[in-house]
């Protein structure tokens, strides 16, 4: 490179550097009166430059994290998941669907991807009764080694495939760091399970993406120990993260889990993200399942979580469970 084009390169430079400067001044003033999402998406859809949107919508959330930074510095760093730095609610959005808008958005599916055929009977029954999202376990993270493990990236190829039939977006979970770029071009959402809601290495994986983030919270995590995972995640640039309460390990016996419905308003209180409640996980016994995801949508939740199968007897995981068709045609038709 010559002397002049050095010359001119740093003039840029300088330009560029004066209105970053320019921009942290106006960001101080500005302090919660940006819906921070709302106006990238405005921007992205506004620009045709060189380089890729996903380059220039990793970039400018950059931005924000380092304006909000500088901005406090000398204060207590505000955590991204609160309420102090975001007063409104924040809007996930998965194709035409929008997680914690004023609507609840429910998922339901198989516990794991067993078989296409299983798969494309449950997606079926869904999309007839106007659903247009799904679960299904491609990767199963189980307390004995011996247990179903799933189908790994063949359940992966099988979800794909129902989306493109159906017209349905996926959710499916993850378990490793690798599997972020394995699982991307298949699914529509990432699940981060409860056994993993501590894994940083891939919580700080899912954050450098742009997928959205279904976190589950740990068998035995605090309300705070929850946020603060969700935090891995945000500090990465990822603001599409889903919070979603599954029950919590206690004494009790008579479920497979405690549902802590009063994490629902708790976690409203502290937080802009949407708050879901996987009613399965939480009680393990189908005929109490209704009235506690009634109970859950009467505290705030933002939808439910809820496992079904063509025939749950058969299942590979989670047998007793998993609801029939019949069986949640009346959870489902009660829910509404």
């Amino acid at each position: 490179m010559s002397y002049n084009h050095d010359d001119e390169l740093m003039e840029i430079d300088k330009k560029l550097l004066a209105l970053l400067d320019e921009r942290i001044h106006k960001v101080s003033t500005m302090e919660n009166e940006i819906n921070e999402e709302a106006y990238l998406q405005n921007v992205i859809s506004n620009y045709n430059g060189t380089y890729s949107k996903a380059c220039v919508l990793k970039l400018l959330r950059s931005l924000f994290k380092e304006s909000d930074g500088l901005t406090d510095c000398g204060k207590e760093k505000k955590m991204l998941f609160s309420r102090e730095y975001k007063k409104s609610d924040s809007i996930v959005n998965v194709g035409e669907l929008r997680i914690g808008g004023t609507d609840p958005v429910n998922i339901f599916g198989p516990c794991a991807v067993e078989s296409y055929r299983q798969t494309s009977s449950v997606a079926s029954m869904l999309a007839d009764r106007g659903l247009r999202i799904m679960r299904g376990g491609a990767f199963k993270p189980r307390t004995s080694p011996y247990d179903f493990q799933g189908l790994g990236e063949k359940g992966l190829e099988i979800l794909a495939q129902i989306r493109e039939q159906y017209g349905i977006a996926v959710v499916s979970e993850i378990t490793a760091p690798e599997h972020v770029e394995l699982a991307e071009p298949y699914l529509d959402v990432f699940q981060i399970g409860a056994r993993n809601m501590q894994n940083f290495e891939l919580l700080k994986a899912a954050g450098r993406t742009d997928m959205p983030i279904l976190l589950k919270r740990g068998l035995s995590a605090t309300l705070e120990e929850f946020l603060c995972a969700a935090e891995y995640i945000l500090a990465e640039g990822n603001q599409q993260v889903i919070l979603c309460e599954r029950g919590i390990r206690t004494y009790e016996k008579s479920t497979r889990n405690t549902l802590d419905i009063s994490a629902v308003p708790l976690l409203k209180q502290a937080s802009h993200l949407p708050v879901m409640v996987d009613v399965t996980h939480s009680t393990g016994r189908k005929e109490i399942m209704l009235e506690c995801a009634r109970g859950a949508l009467a505290a705030g939740a933002d939808g439910i979580m809820a496992e079904v199968h063509p025939e749950p007897v058969m299942a590979l995981s989670d047998n007793k469970q998993q609801m029939s068709f019949a069986e949640f045609d009346n959870f489902y038709t009660n829910l509404l």
